[in-house]
């Protein structure tokens, strides 16, 4: 009897999600808790496993497609994962099994390039990262100059396959209307158009909403780092053997940001209404980026933490947030947000608020630059740090002193030791 693909509930707030890419097709094989489609919703991309190995026997929905929390979206038929039929060899020689090929994964736009040109994942030679299908691909493989059935014409938009729908019917599930070109969507030869994903959206969505609800502001400061690097020299080694994890400077700045919150409780509160809340705990947003868009995991709880456990939990959570493996709920109450610029080499931005909260810490890279120290000048591994805020509840004073006081404690992180 076929099993029901059913979408899961993903998180209490979350009614439906949108469907974004097969990686499987009708008449693949799967193996138990082998992924078959990227499931979107407003807070985190997610995958949805096979409850059985067997053979996917109908697919309901297309990429782009809702569908509500319980409803069923496909049909597999348990049993054995098929594989190739085997070889004829001569007389003399066993028959040889092809081993049965896994399925790469598939980005959005390939998808759509394969509904609409009848080509199977399979036959694609993936390039992206992670070996996954990237629309280039399978361009390439199938050649861009000749014409299929099911491709669109030059000039005509290219959200799905299938005959072109009314625009009304293409912007609900591309773009919200207050982001929609007024005038028709067209396509020149050198442009792609593709339907945002619905957690895209909810970010361009909120990423609105806290530049038109709310004052913002921003604050810059600039770190020594000579410190917090030498610590880690000295210890990172042993921190390694002992906790598996190495010691990043994530964990410094989390660490340095619960003290700054206890001193300025501001910064750790929320407008609602004409109330302000104060929060008694400490739960950090970690924002991690994603080919699919930023996502902002939180940690709990933070002053219970030690480093290592700090360090391990934001690993996870880049690994999980890579593979869309984050559960929404680890997406929920934060009270307090730190993003991390450095890594792709920013200098120097001004982070966005993420709503409701009223602050969030942004981090640089560090470089080497000259400095005066005594009256001399020395070269010092320095960071510049921003503070945004929203300006309705948080005071110029408070934020300025409260960035001065991240600056102390990574510049003296023995501090965080003695007044743990």
């Amino acid at each position: 009897m076929p099993i029901e693909l059913k979408i899961p509930a993903a998180g209490e707030s979350v009614s439906e999600v949108e469907i974004g890419s097969w990686l499987k097709q009708k008449g693949d094989s799967v193996q138990r808790d082998e992924p078959v489609v990227v499931l979107e919703s407003e807070k985190a991309s997610m995958e949805l496993p096979a409850p059985s190995a067997g053979t996917i026997t109908e697919v309901l929905k297309k990429p782009g497609d809702t569908a509500k929390v319980g409803e069923v979206i496909a049909y597999l038929e348990p049993g054995q994962a098929k594989a190739d039929a085997p070889t004829p060899m001569p007389a003399k020689e066993a028959p040889r099994v092809a081993a049965p090929k896994e399925a790469p994964r598939v980005m959005p736009a390939a998808a759509r390039e394969l509904a609409q040109r009848g080509v199977t994942p399979q036959e694609v030679k993936p390039t992206g990262p992670g070996d996954r299908i990237l629309k280039e691909d399978v361009i390439r493989q199938t050649g861009d100059g000749q014409k299929r059935e099911g491709e669109r014409l030059p000039g005509r938009s290219q959200t799905e396959a299938g005959p072109r729908e009314p625009r009304s019917e293409q912007v609900g599930r591309g773009v919200p209307a207050e982001l929609s070109p007024r005038e028709p969507i067209a396509r020149r030869q050198d442009e792609e158009i593709v339907p945002m994903t619905k957690l895209r959206r909810t970010i361009a969505e909120r990423l609105v909403q806290a530049q038109q609800q709310a004052a913002l502001l921003t604050t810059f400061n600039e770190v020594d780092m000579s410190a917090v690097m030498a610590l880690r020299k000295q210890f990172g080694e042993t921190f390694q053997e002992k906790h598996g994890v190495k010691l990043g400077i994530m964990s410094f700045f989390v660490k340095a940001s619960v003290e700054a919150l206890k001193e300025f409780p501001e910064v750790n509160a929320e407008i609602r209404g004409t109330n302000i809340v104060y929060h008694r705990r400490y739960d950090i947003g970690i924002a991690v980026g994603t080919d699919r868009g930023l996502v902002v995991p939180v940690l709990h709880n933070v002053e219970r933490l030690s480093f290592s456990e700090i360090e391990k939990a934001i690993g996870d959570f880049a690994k999980r947030a890579r593979e869309n493996k984050l559960l929404p709920d680890e997406l929920q109450g934060g009270t307090f947000t730190i993003t991390n610029g450095g890594v792709y080499g920013s200098l120097m931005s001004t982070p966005i608020v993420n709503p409701p909260q009223s602050g969030v810490l942004g981090m640089h890279a560090i470089q080497e630059r000259p400095v005066a120290r005594e009256g001399n000048v020395v070269i010092r591994p320095m960071m510049y740090v921003a503070l945004s805020y929203d300006h309705r509840l948080v005071d110029g004073r408070e934020a300025v002193t409260f960035l001065k006081r991240i600056r102390d404690i990574i510049e003296n992180p023995a501090r965080m030791l003695i007044e743990a």
